[in-house]
């Protein structure tokens, strides 16, 4: 029976899926040990990137052919090591789209009209107490910047034309399929717009991307959104461009050593501060599994990856 590594524990729908596979479940305390008995033994792998998959790993699994990532980031994957040791690596796009897409405009809300404050300042009695919850910014007369105009910036852009505002975008090249502004700096769009959302891909290519220079650009009155990558931006200039007043607002759903998350975020009002919860609904989730187990299902029947990624391609005995 082919086995299959689950590092990191991901989604049991997926285990669920691979019925007629050995599964080999790991994690950070166990992976040293399920190596020494199964490395041997292993052609596939699924990652939901809480323990890197490295260069380091990939040589230590020999028969290694396929890396499912559940998750359309896979960062956490050394697609170059993969690429070199002919490892094809997967990924699971386009099911989590609107999900992302809806919950960002969410978190967008959530941040310029303090929606969690005011949630607390009604569960804290201060309401009842006589106190009326203070104004807070709003959504209307902003110009809405996106950094990262792939399949989820896209469908993010949709969601916001819909309110009625500007929208000017940035990514790594123009694209002909819209008509929004375009700016070839990061810095430029931060300077054109007051509300800058990120959905880039992490990576060493988007390490910091968002520094003071940028966070200076958008100005006292710009509200910073991360749905992204906690590696996208510098964290300590972020801190300092809150405490100052540089920018306005923030809302972050990742952060750069996740789970934890800098303390001095934890005692500021002007962020909204989730736990990398972007895609987490049943729903959606549900369907990331369905595809990261459909990847492994399709390569061992000899169909080929369904998604594979293009920093890996794919070996010409592997298409159908």
């Amino acid at each position: 029976m082919t086995k299959i590594l689950l590092l990191g524990d991901p989604d049991p729908r997926v285990a669920a899926a691979l019925t007629g596979f050995e599964l080999i479940p790991a994690d950070r305390d166990t992976l040293d040990a399920v190596l020494a008995e199964h490395a041997a033994d292993i052609p596939a792998l699924v990652t939901r990137g809480r323990i890197p998959v490295t260069a380091g790993l990939i040589a230590r699994l020999p028969k290694l052919e396929l890396i499912s990532n559940f998750g359309v980031g896979y960062d956490s994957v050394d697609c170059q090591a993969a690429a070199q040791a002919g490892v094809v690596v997967t990924n699971t796009p386009d099911v989590l789209n609107d999900e992302m897409a809806d919950f960002t405009v969410g978190l967008l809300l959530a941040t310029i009209r303090r929606i969690p404050h005011a949630d607390r300042h009604v569960r804290e009695g201060h309401w009842a107490g006589g106190q009326n919850f203070p104004l807070s910014a709003s959504l209307r007369g902003r110009h809405i910047g996106i950094a990262g105009l792939g399949r989820i910036g896209k469908v993010i852009a949709r969601r916001l034309s819909g309110f009625d505002l500007p929208i000017s975008v940035y990514g790594r090249r123009a694209q002909p399929d819209h008509d929004f502004p375009y700016h070839r700096k990061l810095v430029d769009l931060a300077r054109a717009v007051d509300t800058l959302i990120v959905v880039l891909p992490g990576g060493p290519e988007t390490r910091n991307v968002v520094d003071a220079e940028v966070l200076q650009a958008l100005g006292p009155e710009g509200v910073f959104i991360n749905v992204a990558r906690g590696s996208v931006v510098d964290e300590e200039a972020l801190i300092d461009a809150l405490r100052n007043g540089t920018i306005l607002a923030a809302g972050l759903d990742v952060f750069a050593d996740e789970p934890r998350v800098p303390e001095a975020l934890h005692a500021m009002e002007n962020v909204v501060l989730l736990p990398h919860i972007g895609t987490a609904t049943q729903h959606t989730r549900g369907l990331m599994a369905a595809l990261a187990a459909q990847n492994i299902v399709s390569w061992f029947a000899g169909n080929g990856p369904v998604t594979p990624v293009a920093e890996t391609p794919v070996p010409a005995r592997a298409k159908p």
